[in-house]
């Protein structure tokens, strides 16, 4: 969100829209409600109809966007590819976080209900659990809880790594450090973004892959996030 913010693109998160999907109790949610309360992966094809249908819309089309928890699979990767053809993406980003303190953040985090404003324990709204920015409900999603966050890093390592792998093969991966507060984070992805917009002359414009080091960016000791960037 603080990136969409900073170059003022959309910010698409696959889990927001599939909560609104829920909430909306259409059929895509309601199917994507089992495998949600399961702590599974969402299949593919779900996401990736979703997701095609939000870069349809208009406000994708000019200044670029974020993509945020998509995507997930190189099946996914590959029907990005797909989507967006004859133009790519510009910039996966891959956040490194070791796992005990992905477990600390993700058992204290509470998301408005309406507006998905995150909050934590440790940092709470200002009165009793509503939200400061909607006055909507902060709840404790169902999917943070411990046993469900177990769920889903094992299915991490499983499912997601050979998407570092493959997106390190593209040319277009960078790895940054996601310890330390939202506002130091945050800096390190836009100088990240700032540096690859300065040595490739904006966005926009296909890049052919470039050398990137050999190796893993990670082991079981730390959950990597990949945020996804197109900005035109």
């Amino acid at each position: 969100m603080r990136l969409s913010h900073h170059y003022i693109v959309p910010h698409i998160s696959t889990g927001d829209m599939l909560r609104g999907e829920i909430k909306g109790g259409t059929e895509l949610g309601l199917e994507a409600r089992r495998y949600m309360d399961a702590g599974e992966l969402i299949p593919d094809q779900i996401v990736l109809k979703m997701v095609g249908g939000r870069l349809d819309q208009d406000d994708t089309r000019t200044r670029g966007f974020v993509l945020d928890g998509f995507p997930r699979t190189t099946t996914q990767a590959e029907g990005l590819d797909d989507l967006l053809a004859p133009a790519s993406l510009d910039l996966a980003i891959n956040i490194v976080v070791p796992t005990p303190l992905v477990l600390r953040r993700l058992a204290s985090r509470r998301v408005c209900e309406d507006c998905q404003t995150i909050y934590s324990t440790t940092s709470p709204p200002r009165v009793l659990w509503i939200c400061d920015v909607c006055n909507g409900e902060v709840i404790h999603r169902e999917d943070d809880t411990e046993a469900a966050i177990h769920r889903r890093l094992d299915l991490y390592e499983r499912e997601t790594q050979p998407l570092i792998a493959w997106y390190r093969r593209t040319g277009k991966l960078v790895s940054i450090s996601g310890v330390g507060s939202p506002d130091a984070v945050s800096d390190r992805v836009v100088a990240a973004v700032d540096d690859h917009r300065s040595a490739h002359g904006g966005f926009g414009v296909p890049l052919p892959p470039t050398p990137v080091p050999a190796g893993g960016l990670s082991g079981d000791s730390s959950q990597d996030q990949l945020k996804d960037l197109d900005l035109r």
